[in-house]
């Protein structure tokens, strides 16, 4: 059988990517990249029926180097590996980045990489919490306010106000593939360690359900602290990011 990985456009992958989307069932971490014209699309086709499709994206934006979304349909799928050593000659990229909860391509990881390290953790949704701080006020950001010098984050639309005072802000990001979003808070120095983080996280992914998305987050792994306060507002872990170099 003659197994190909065709270079084609994005509009000729997007049945099959409707597919991976559906089965994947998650906040996909990349989905924008394909919108802003940051990769290249491959067709996989066993005997030129298709098969499949492979994306490819950069380490960095110029760049197209790392394979980061496959996905095969299911009467093909025993000719994986085949049809992903395809797509590896054709493209002849360097890296192969995934998330675990991706149905076919950690395990294609496995098989054609190396030094594979997880240097995120993601978060779904999870259980529904109900902490409430007293004195704190939870609100939409308004035109005039004078919010603390973010380092991290964006300024969000929702703050909480102690005294007066402006001393976290969050929200949350909607160019993910829908209905997922991604949430994110900073809370200025001296506030930090006294559960406004946890809280307005909370806050934020309630405005995010009224809004028709459903929440989801990523943090560093080594980020010890943002892991413990998205846990404890009610989200749970999904899965982790894998990056690894192919084998030579």
């Amino acid at each position: 059988m003659e197994l190909r990985a065709v270079r084609t456009t994005l509009k000729e992958i997007q049945s099959l990517r409707l597919l991976y989307l559906q089965e994947i069932n998650a906040q996909v971490r990349y989905n924008a990249c394909h919108e802003r014209g940051w990769t290249d699309s491959y067709l996989l086709t066993a005997n030129g029926l298709p098969a499949g499709y492979g994306s490819v994206k950069g380490q960095e934006i110029k760049g197209r180097d790392t394979i980061f979304e496959c996905y095969i349909i299911p009467p093909f799928r025993s000719m994986g590996n085949e049809l992903f050593q395809s797509l590896l000659r054709e493209s002849e990229v360097k890296f192969i980045e995934c998330q675990t909860n991706d149905p076919i391509l950690p395990t294609l990881s496995y098989a054609f990489a190396c030094n594979i390290h997880s240097p995120v953790i993601l978060f779904k949704e999870g259980g529904v919490t109900r902490y409430s701080l007293p004195g704190v006020i939870f609100r939409p950001r308004q035109d005039g306010d004078i919010l603390f010098e973010h380092h991290h984050e964006p300024e969000g639309d929702y703050v909480l106000e102690v005294e007066g005072k402006i001393v976290a802000s969050g929200g949350f990001l909607t160019h993910y593939n829908p209905p997922f979003a991604d949430i994110y808070m900073e809370v200025t120095e001296g506030f930090k360690r006294g559960g406004l983080g946890s809280y307005i996280v909370q806050q934020v992914i309630r405005e995010c359900y009224l809004a028709g998305r459903v929440p989801s987050a990523r943090c560093n792994i080594e980020n010890v602290a943002s892991k413990a306060t998205l846990l404890k507002a009610g989200l749970a872990i999904a899965g982790h990011m894998l990056m690894g170099e192919v084998k030579q």
